[in-house]
């Protein structure tokens, strides 16, 4: 039987990567600066086999960050309670280091929309994503963090700004944060606004792990640039200097390498872990 008990039980402040299941052996062999790993809890929910056995096995070398992608944590509706059961029973087998989920939704009317979307940051948003993440951890009996969303449009009803309803959420339900700074730039970008005074409103003090990924390039139906956060292409510059940025502030944290899409060799994934690696290397303790 799996002993959680022999396993590493914190993210530490190093680069970790998305894992996806034809990196294993590289995995197995030869990490190099990768220290910890990423799951989608929704992969892992099925009864057994192979997929389970590969975690099982790198869990008791690698400390684990659980990402949730389903749950809809700002949706009208009440969470799925299958969901929630099959959530808690991953987390008690696991034992993940941290758990955590988006600030969006994804289902409406009993439908589930493969896509996560935006929020209006009103008062009424406000109770429900709260009560949803008490009952999330209430449920899986550890604490959450919350992550910021890429955006492509603002609600003109918004009467909060987003680091503040992320602040406000985090008071109310003691959950922490997760920092997506290739989210913030993105956001930044197509909402044309300065992902500087972002990171300057937003909690750093809350933030338990940071991620980065890469994005498309398009244009709206205006000819504006419009960026798409698409994890299939390598980090850009401008957002490792968002990350040089919010490291000076923040001081080190765990550092996550998203590529979910056109997922390269590993031998070009593990570069981008080592440069995460040379910017947490720069930050004073």
């Amino acid at each position: 039987m799996f002993d959680a008990s022999t396993r590493p039980t914190t993210l530490p402040n190093a680069p970790g990567v998305g894992y996806k299941a034809q990196h294993y052996t590289d995995l197995t062999n030869d990490p190099g600066h990768v220290a910890w790993l990423e799951i989608h809890a929704e992969n892992y929910m099925g009864a057994g086999g192979r997929p389970l056995a590969q975690l099982r096995h790198l869990s008791e070398r690698f400390a684990i960050s659980m990402h949730g992608v389903g749950l809809s944590i700002g949706g009208e509706g009440p969470l799925d309670g299958d969901h929630l059961a099959r959530l808690k029973h991953l987390n008690n087998w696991l034992q993940p280091v941290v758990f955590s989920e988006h600030l969006a939704w994804s289902t409406h009317d009993g439908a589930f929309l493969n896509d996560l979307l935006p929020l209006p940051y009103t008062k009424d948003t406000l109770t429900r994503v709260s009560d949803h993440i008490d009952q999330l951890q209430n449920t899986i009996g550890r604490q959450m963090m919350l992550e910021n969303p890429s955006s492509y449009l603002a609600f003109a009803e918004s009467t909060w700004s987003e680091p503040d309803f992320l602040r406000e959420v985090s008071d109310r339900t003691g959950c922490g944060l997760l920092l997506d700074v290739n989210n913030v730039f993105v956001s930044a970008t197509n909402l044309d606004y300065d992902p500087r005074a972002y990171i300057a409103e937003f909690p750093l003090d809350k933030v338990g792990e940071i991620h980065l990924g890469g994005h498309d390039e398009d244009e709206d139906e205006h000819g504006h640039v419009l960026l798409i956060d698409s994890h299939g292409k390598p980090v850009v510059d401008p957002v490792w200097a968002l990350l040089d940025h919010v490291l000076s502030l923040s001081g080190p944290r765990p550092i996550l390498i998203e590529w979910d899409n056109d997922v390269p060799e590993w031998g070009e994934l593990h570069a981008e872990a080592a440069r995460a690696s040379k910017a947490l290397e720069q930050v004073a303790v």
